[in-house]
């Protein structure tokens, strides 16, 4: 045997024996890889993106246009455990969000709240909290304040002595104020002007799994096996997920729950062909959204995104983990808007407009 070969022989030989003294791996976050990063991703930087897409396994993949969704609960009970375990009682939320209640029409009283941006010579403009480049710029060198033209919304009568707080930097006055007025489509007369305040949005659950009797023990998971993973991606159009649930701590030997969320068919169907290749914890809960609906509602928004600027959408995302719909950060829910997304489905997104009509 050539020397180098013994060499060889005794770091494979030394590397096998550090590799059997290591500690196993944690286990494999696969609500992060199989939801598209969607487990505390909520929005979705227009700046940034021309489009959104799900990203399963680490793939992007695009998949064929199918029928609208629709929000319908499963045929069945849907089970909290496997085979033993209690089904859950629990029945799907509402999901079909009151987005006309966001509706705004020129000559409407609506209301802002926010950062307030004047550069010279100019009018005064609310800016809604756009995505930043994360640019570590020298002391001094920092550009001017700005707001894309595309997301800003003038405001006609604005006292810039008024507002709280406001300083100059760089020449351009800068501040947070709200302000009500009445909305001229991309601009507000103003009337009134206060102190900023806190936007409201309608309350959101995480998705739960249900404790069965005598709570939850640990057990071997086969969740990032191949027979698993190709079956969920069968399921596509019927399931999301799965997300990792920790009931007990994330500690060594604590038990890791599999959630898997059912927006469509039956769930005894489903829960009996999954257990057939699953072994391990998990649960079934209903979901407004499958992989395949998020899929096709985020490709269309990127499309809306990218083709239609005047839309002023600047950021959307997924029905991640609470389970409903998908969700699109924009300055105001304009007629034109719920024109654009109203072939899309418009029960199937959660709007979040910075521009709210006031009663």
């Amino acid at each position: 045997m050539k020397q180098t070969d013994e060499v060889d022989d005794l770091l494979t030989r030394a590397g096998a024996r550090w590799r059997a003294d290591q500690e196993a791996p944690p286990e494999p976050d696969l609500e992060y890889m199989l939801s598209g990063g969607r487990k505390n991703r909520r929005w979705v930087p227009a700046l940034a993106a021309a489009s959104v897409a799900v990203v399963a396994a680490g793939v992007i993949t695009v998949l064929p246009n199918p029928k609208s969704p629709t929000a319908d609960a499963p045929a069945s009970p849907v089970a909290s455990a496997p085979a033993g375990g209690t089904p859950n009682a629990g029945t799907p939320q509402t999901f079909a969000q009151g987005n006309d209640e966001f509706l705004v029409k020129p000559g409407d009283k609506v209301q802002v709240s926010g950062q307030i941006v004047a550069a010279p010579g100019k009018t005064p403009v609310f800016c809604p909290p756009l995505a930043v480049h994360a640019i570590g710029y020298p002391p001094g060198k920092e550009p001017a304040p700005s707001c894309p033209d595309d997301f800003a919304v003038k405001l006609n009568g604005l006292d810039l002595d008024k507002v709280p707080g406001i300083k100059t930097v760089k020449g351009v006055r800068v501040g947070a104020a709200a302000v009500t007025g009445i909305w001229r489509g991309g601009a507000i007369d103003v009337e009134e002007q206060s102190a900023e305040k806190p936007l409201s949005y309608p309350a959101q659950n995480e998705l739960q799994c249900p404790v069965p009797p005598g709570g939850w023990t640990s057990k071997p998971s086969n969740i990032s096996s191949t027979a698993v993973t190709k079956f969920l991606t069968a399921h596509a159009a019927q399931i999301d997920g799965p997300i990792f649930r920790y009931p007990n701590g994330t500690s060594r030997g604590a038990p890791v729950v599999i959630l898997i969320g059912i927006a469509h068919g039956d769930a005894t169907v489903f829960r009996e062909a999954f257990e057939k290749v699953y072994q391990g914890n998990y649960c079934v809960v209903p979901v407004l959204l499958s992989r395949s609906d998020n899929e096709r509602i985020s490709n269309a928004i990127g499309d809306l995104m990218s083709k239609n600027k005047t839309l002023g959408i600047y950021g959307a995302g997924g029905s991640g983990i609470y389970g409903g719909g998908a969700s699109v950060s924009l300055v105001a829910y304009t007629p034109e808007v719920k024109a654009a997304f109203t072939p899309v489905g418009l029960d199937l997104i959660r709007f979040s407009p910075q521009v709210r009509p006031v009663s």
